[in-house]
C-alpha cells in the first residue's frame, strides 16, 4: 500500500451560482458552537455547568487577481439593498492529484458584506488582488 500524504492546500476550485471562478485564496471555513455557562443555585457547591449553544459561522473571504473588465464582486455587492440581497450558494472543493474533489464545503445563502480593491504601489511588482467577504447561513462539509 503506497504511503498517504496530507493534501496540499493550493489545489482547489470555487463555484458560485453554478459558475466556476478562479481564486488564489479562500479563508474562513470555520464553524463553532458557543458554550453557554449555567449556574444553578440549588447545587450545594455552587458550580456551573456548560452546555452547547448557538452554532456560529465565520465569514468567508475569497481573493483573486484582477482581470480586465471583470466587476463581478462590485456588481454583486451593489445588489445589497435594505433587507434584500441576491444570495448564492458557494461550493469550495479541495482536489486531489487527479483533480477530483476530496472535501467539499458548501456555504448556503451567501451574500457580500465587503469588497476590497487592490493595494496599489508604484514601486511594487505584485499582481493586483481583490477580495470579497461573504456572510452565509451555514457551512456544510461533505467528504467524498
Amino acid at each position: 500500500m503506497p504511503a498517504q500524504y496530507p493534501l496540499p492546500a493550493f489545489h482547489f476550485t470555487v463555484q458560485w451560482g453554478g459558475t466556476r471562478i478562479g481564486f488564489s485564496e479562500v479563508t474562513g471555513l470555520t464553524q463553532e458552537n458557543q458554550a453557554i455557562e449555567y449556574r444553578d443555585g440549588s447545587f450545594p457547591e455552587y458550580s456551573s455547568i456548560k452546555m452547547p449553544g448557538l452554532r456560529k459561522f465565520s465569514n468567508i473571504t475569497l481573493k483573486r487577481g484582477i482581470i480586465k473588465s471583470d466587476n463581478d464582486f462590485f456588481n454583486w455587492l451593489s445588489t445589497v439593498k435594505l433587507n434584500t440581497v441576491e444570495r448564492r450558494d458557494i461550493v469550495i472543493s479541495l482536489l486531489n492529484e487527479k483533480h477530483e474533489p476530496v472535501m467539499v464545503w458548501k456555504a448556503q445563502n451567501a451574500f457580500p458584506v465587503k469588497v476590497e480593491g487592490p493595494a496599489l504601489k508604484a514601486s511594487g511588482n505584485e499582481v493586483a488582488i481583490e477580495s470579497i467577504e461573504l456572510a452565509h447561513e451555514g457551512l456544510e462539509l461533505q467528504n467524498d
